[in-house]
């Protein structure tokens, strides 16, 4: 394949780095940029042998993108059981993030530093069928491999920052051999289609990867049996909560004029005796759900069971999603609240799901505070439910429009799968 000047000189600059990457990886694991024990992941050495069958490969750059692969990653398990499924991300954040997500079966690795000789080793490797692509994070040596294999690609939830449109608008002739190899690109909205089609690539529609999961689960005769339980009290969840965020919420609450019911789930849920205790030194009344899964008359109930996300948000009049309040977690998933049309309050700390933020704040689906703010605001969505109830029905439309051509956008990608 003839590479235009700019690949060609990547290419070169690439190869000079690859004997000293050994050495530079060494040196970020030494200040916890890299995983010390997986270091010959990024050197494109894997330790694990590929599985026979197809194999779909899958790579988010970091937590948000990996966060977006999880409904692709359970359509192609329900779908394709034949297929193995292997996820690559970059950072140590996100590899920790999808150890606790990824179901059994499903292999991840470090995506290998984008020399030559790695490109070439990953895919000889794993010889993948299909490669997805999310977002933006395009590297020249593991596609340009990947394609020289037959790898079929898909670039989906595709994006491109001002500062990246640029510079392929200054490569023209590597941006058209790039992105005219996908076999599929679906744009994150239509001002990115219309940037990738300028660069050459066929778009094939909208679709972000965010959206098209399915409502969250729940065990109905439960469901029926807790509404009977706290019919004619209003009940105030906090989702997800992480340590330091259990005492604001419970401050919050024990200021508030009428106390509805408090909902505590825990985002780990060996935290649950801490978190009662907490309540109970500030003269409220606590139970785990897991020592009482009867509906007690305890003002807190901290909610220490897993898989009960579903049941808690139908439940809810008022549902905090926590990771929000406090730096550091970057928040959690605002569209499964959304899709089961429970009001929403959020903290300020959002980083890991700053577009969905975006996106409903832009429609006005969800209200934002922080820990100075949040009994104020507690009180008030309390005390007028209206305009909450206003803003979950926005937001679940707006959530609605969106997994639909989410879920096209799915099935599309399956298509491409051998």
């Amino acid at each position: 394949m003839s590479l235009p000047l700019s690949l060609w000189l990547y290419r070169l600059a690439t190869a000079a780095l690859e004997p000293v990457a050994p050495l530079l990886l060494k040196r970020r694991a030494s200040r916890g940029k890299e995983d010390a024990d997986r270091l010959n992941e990024r050197l494109a050495r894997p330790t694990l042998a590929r599985p026979a069958g197809p194999l779909v490969w899958l790579h988010g750059a970091s937590v948000g993108e990996s966060l977006s692969i999880l409904p692709l990653v359970e359509r192609l398990r329900a779908e394709r059981p034949d297929a193995t499924v292997l996820v690559s991300s970059g950072t140590v954040t996100s590899a920790e993030l999808l150890a606790r997500r990824l179901p059994d079966g499903v292999i991840h690795q470090y995506v290998p530093v984008d020399t030559p000789g790695g490109a070439r080793r990953f895919i000889g490797h794993w010889r993948p069928d299909l490669a997805v692509f999310v977002e933006s994070e395009l590297w020249p040596n593991l596609l340009l491999a990947a394609k020289a294999a037959g790898t079929r690609l898909a670039l989906v939830s595709a994006k491109l920052s001002d500062k990246s449109f640029d510079g392929w608008r200054a490569r023209p002739f590597a941006a058209h051999l790039l992105f005219s190899g996908f076999d599929l690109i679906l744009a994150q909205d239509a001002r990115a289609a219309e940037r990738f089609a300028s660069l050459g690539g066929a778009v094939a529609g909208e679709a972000d990867l965010k959206f098209g999961a399915a409502p969250l689960p729940v065990d109905e005769a439960e469901l029926a049996r807790l509404t009977a339980e706290f019919a004619g009290r209003a009940v105030l969840l906090a989702a997800s909560t992480h340590p330091g965020e259990d005492e604001i919420v419970l401050d919050a609450f024990a200021a508030l004029p009428v106390r509805p019911r408090l909902v505590i789930v825990p985002r780990h849920t060996e935290r649950g005796p801490a978190i009662v205790e907490m309540a109970r030194t500030r003269g409220l009344t606590a139970s785990l759900r897991s020592a009482d899964p009867a509906a007690p008359t305890a003002e807190v109930l901290v909610a220490d069971t897993l898989g009960e996300l579903g049941l808690w948000f139908r439940l809810a009049d008022l549902a905090l999603v926590a990771g929000s309040l406090v730096p550091g977690v970057g928040g959690h998933n605002p569209l499964e609240p959304a899709r089961l049309s429970c009001p929403i309050v959020s903290g300020p700390h959002v980083e890991n799901w700053l577009t969905a933020y975006a996106e409903l704040s832009a429609v006005d689906g969800l209200a934002l505070a922080d820990a100075g703010v949040l009994g104020h605001r507690l009180a008030a969505a309390l005390a007028d439910p209206a305009p909450g109830k206003a803003r979950a029905e926005r937001a679940a439309a707006f959530v609605e429009s969106r997994d639909a051509e989410a879920r096209q956008g799915l099935a599309r990608i399956i298509e491409l799968v051998p």
